[in-house]
């Protein structure tokens, strides 16, 4: 009996220890499958030449998750107006955390939607107070330019000096424009247009139609046509040339400083509004202004770094920093700019 007792008290011990290591394997296992499930992953919007195979996206982000573990899916719906336009059809149920992209020009449409947390990063004492252009801390400034045509050595030799020397009838059907309901560089140049001419921008337009070849929904397309030398103009950046030297080893490309001027162009980034990733966000926004990220920034968007003290390469002497810089007041933009666009599309959109 007593050793049937035994028995029966070794066989409960034994199948309450292997009830007891299920269980505590089930917990490990439900465990790591809600660490799985809830791993912190940050989507950061972009445009389209931010987020591709050559562009600084890709390289910043790969070091920025080696740096935190932080897993990051970049978007890119389209140029910088497309992007926006997207945050504001998803301003309800936001899907993204941090948004890299929207200038100067866009900043008050973007500030009046109210699709951004304003956050103040630590690194901002590093760039130039001239290109903090929102003294909201909704958009931190990461680089910029200057708008400028651009033009190919081997298809022009005459060149113009200002906007209206490109209306001249030797330049007919030359010109490669963007859309500036679509496009960042599209809308910078329409308000270089009003900024010169203010009022009577859309004579200019008039006068400068005949030397349009055609006018592309974003940059890419629009430079991509004309690397093709299906024209001699494009719209494109003070800093374009850069990219030719620097890693096509030419200088057949140039860039045009105009005597009125060349309209400014600083790329912003924010955070976006309820977002479950405010730490990770902050660290992203923080990370686009170390030196390693401005430095891929400077050698990939092709654009002066935000930060100042970044060391560039002898490639820049290529570039131009305007000595007129041209800005349209940010109020009067928010005030006027869906006028002008309209009356734009009214004349020459499709």
């Amino acid at each position: 009996m007593k050793s049937i007792f035994k028995h029966l008290k070794a066989v409960l011990f034994i199948t309450l220890i292997t009830a007891i290591s299920q269980l505590y394997a089930s917990g490990q296992t439900e465990a790591e499958q809600s660490n799985s499930e809830t791993s912190e992953t940050l989507v950061v919007y972009s445009y389209d030449s931010f987020a591709s195979e050559w562009g600084a996206g890709p390289s910043i982000i790969a070091e920025f998750e080696a740096e935190y573990g932080i897993k990051v899916e970049l978007h890119a719906p389209g140029d910088g107006v497309v992007v926006l336009s997207q945050l504001i059809l998803e301003k309800e149920n936001p899907k993204a955390d941090v948004v890299v992209g929207l200038d100067n020009n866009l900043l008050a449409r973007t500030l009046a939607e109210g699709i951004l947390e304003p956050y103040k990063t630590p690194e901002l004492s590093k760039i130039s107070s001239n290109l903090q252009f929102d003294e909201s801390n909704h958009l931190t400034p990461y680089d910029f330019g200057f708008f400028a045509i651009c033009y190919d050595k081997e298809n022009i030799s005459n060149l113009p000096k200002s906007l209206e020397d490109l209306t001249k009838e030797e330049y007919k059907d030359s010109l490669i424009l963007m859309d500036p309901r679509t496009s960042s560089p599209g809308l910078g140049f329409l308000l270089w247009t009003i900024s010169v001419y203010g009022d009577d921008y859309l004579e200019y337009w008039d006068r400068l139609k005949p030397s349009i070849l055609t006018i592309t929904e974003g940059w890419s397309s629009g430079y991509g046509l004309f690397t093709q030398e299906e024209a001699p103009f494009v719209l494109s950046y003070s800093t374009s040339p850069v990219y030719h030297v620097e890693y096509e080893e030419t200088t057949r490309f140039g860039a045009l400083e105009f005597e009125e001027g060349n309209y400014e162009h600083i790329e912003g980034m924010g955070i976006i509004k309820g977002t479950d990733n405010r730490e990770a966000a902050e660290k992203f926004i923080d990370f686009m202004l170390t030196d390693s990220s401005q430095k891929t920034l400077a050698m990939s968007n092709i654009m002066y770094p935000s930060v100042s003290a970044t060391e560039l390469p002898d490639s820049f002497s290529h570039a131009f920093i305007a000595k007129k810089a041209l800005l349209i007041d940010s109020s009067k933009i928010e005030d006027q700019s869906t006028a002008w666009v309209q009356k734009w599309v009214e004349n020459y959109g499709k």
